[in-house]
Parts: structure tokens; C-alpha cells; sequence
């Protein structure tokens, strides 16, 4: 029988090393990104080994499963994040299970949160989505209409914009995939000064198991690892 919590502790590690190498070709040290375990694959069981093995930020892509581990996982210290596109009818139910939201992608999912937010007495955390790659099957704001973008959160309530969460195109060659973190990057810094009150911009949400090292020494402070934490796991 596999030791999972085993196995994932030394995928875990392997890839906090890489995150902290590269970090430090940026000037900043592992500490400045959060590595946020990508569990869609598997269920509670699993997830609750991710955590047991020292990673308490959960990704998952869909609503359903999200709420189901919230429920089950409830006695742990998990913070989830809902890192796949959200349908408008599963904003009540999301929301108040989630520690932020990394695929802010249209106004009105925008505003539909703001609203169920102010219903609910909380304030949500989101990460607007850029398609930076213009890769046409990628959901998420043009990078020259963010700006537009933020001055219409400027009067949303009860939500936190937090930065942004890019995907480097489904083609793009390594060279190309660190050019996209690169613009990613440069949009923030070219927003910062331009910022509302409930804009920080403090986290850019890129990089995955495949590119999360170039995405790193381009800025990221947030990764969404899968595939490289569980090599070694079956799927159910």
C-alpha cells in the first residue's frame, strides 16, 4: 500500500526547491510565492494528504467538488482557492467557501459577486483574468482592457481585487511562455499608480507543473501545481 502523504511530501519538496531557486534569480526568496496545490483529479482523501504533508492552499477547478471538500475537509486548516471558471448560479454557494477566486473573467461574474457578497456580509478576494497568450479557447479579459476593468470594480462593494491570474498559451514554446509572465508583469507595473481603493495588484496567479519555474523568475506569487505533486499517485 502507498505512503501518500510520503509521496507527496517529496514531490512537495522537489518543487518548493525549484520555486525557491527561482525566486531567488528574481531577488526574492521562496517565502514571496505561494504554491497552491491543484487536488481536481482526486478526492477528499488525497486532498487531505496534501495538506497533512504541509500545503494548506487547495485549487479546484469545479464548484461541485470544491463545496464537497469544503464540507469533508472542514476540521483541517485549509484556504481553497476556485482557480477554474465560475458559472453566475454557483456564486452563492462558492463564495463563502473560498479564500479567493483566480478566475475573475467577465463584469458580470464581477458584479454578481459584489452583489452576493454584500447578501452574505463578506468581502471576496479576486484575481482578475487576462488572456494574455489571445489564445481564442482561453476565457478572460483583453490585457488593454483591464485598465477599463478596474475603474468599473472602483465602485463594486465587498470585493478585493488582489492582482491578476494569467494561462501562457496551449502552444506557446518556453521562450514565448516566460515573454506572456514577462507582459503580465509589466501590465501590473504599469497599473499600480492607477489603482482604486479595493485594487492591491499584489499577487500575479501564473505558472502551472509545466512552466511554473519560468513564471516564478517573471513574478509570480502564486503557482497552481498538479501534475508535479502527485507523480507516483494513481487517479480514481
Amino acid at each position: 500500500m502507498i505512503d501518500t502523504v510520503k509521496i507527496i511530501e517529496t514531490n512537495l519538496a522537489e518543487v518548493r526547491m525549484k520555486i525557491g531557486s527561482n525566486a531567488e534569480a528574481s531577488g526574492r526568496t521562496a517565502a514571496d510565492v505561494k504554491l497552491v496545490a491543484v487536488c481536481k483529479y482526486f478526492g477528499s482523501d488525497v486532498t487531505a494528504a496534501v495538506v497533512a504533508a504541509g500545503c494548506g492552499e487547495i485549487g479546484e477547478n469545479r464548484p461541485q467538488a470544491l463545496w464537497s471538500k469544503a464540507l469533508e475537509l472542514s476540521s483541517l486548516d485549509v484556504r481553497f482557492h476556485q482557480i477554474g471558471h465560475l458559472q453566475r448560479n454557483k456564486v452563492r454557494r462558492t463564495i463563502g467557501c473560498i479564500d479567493m477566486l483566480h478566475a475573475g473573467d467577465s463584469l458580470r461574474l464581477l458584479n454578481s459577486i459584489s452583489a452576493e457578497s454584500v447578501k452574505q456580509g463578506i468581502v471576496t478576494q479576486i484575481l482578475i483574468q487576462v488572456n494574455i497568450s489571445g489564445d481564442q479557447n482561453k476565457q478572460g479579459f483583453k490585457p488593454n482592457e483591464v485598465e477599463s476593468v478596474l475603474e468599473n470594480v472602483a465602485v463594486m462593494p465587498n470585493i478585493d481585487i488582489q492582482g491578476m491570474m494569467t494561462m501562457a498559451g496551449l502552444q506557446s514554446d518556453p521562450s514565448k511562455t516566460q515573454r506572456e509572465f514577462a507582459e503580465l508583469r509589466e501590465l501590473r507595473e504599469s497599473l499600480f499608480s492607477r489603482c482604486p481603493d479595493n485594487v492591491s495588484l499584489r499577487h500575479l496567479s501564473m505558472g502551472m507543473t509545466r512552466d511554473y519555474e519560468l513564471a516564478v523568475r517573471e513574478g509570480a506569487t502564486i503557482v497552481r501545481i498538479g501534475t508535479g505533486l502527485f507523480a507516483g499517485i494513481p487517479r480514481v
